[in-house]
């Protein structure tokens, strides 16, 4: 990877009452920080959450691709069986 190389994270978290956030960032450090400290609309009521599994891009277009299919039908399946 060359120095100063924007990368794009596609991740899944494990929230507290066991079920899962998708989303995708340039950041992953910070936004998993910001769903930590209930920055995220849709994560804040969670007490515990945690970092399951990630994925790194180097195109935007392709992390919210693998998001989206991640949120699909065949993506949970896949989701089940090969990454958490």
């Amino acid at each position: 990877m060359r120095s100063g190389t924007v990368m794009f994270y596609t991740y899944i978290l494990q929230l507290d009452n066991n079920s899962f956030y998708i989303g995708y960032s340039s950041n992953l450090k910070q936004r998993h920080e910001y769903h930590k400290s209930g920055r995220v609309k849709t994560t804040k009521n969670s007490k515990k959450i945690k970092l399951v599994f990630y994925a790194a891009f180097d195109k935007k277009s392709l992390a919210i691709s693998f998001e989206k299919y991640l949120k699909s039908s065949s993506g949970f399946a896949f989701r089940n069986k090969h990454l958490i």
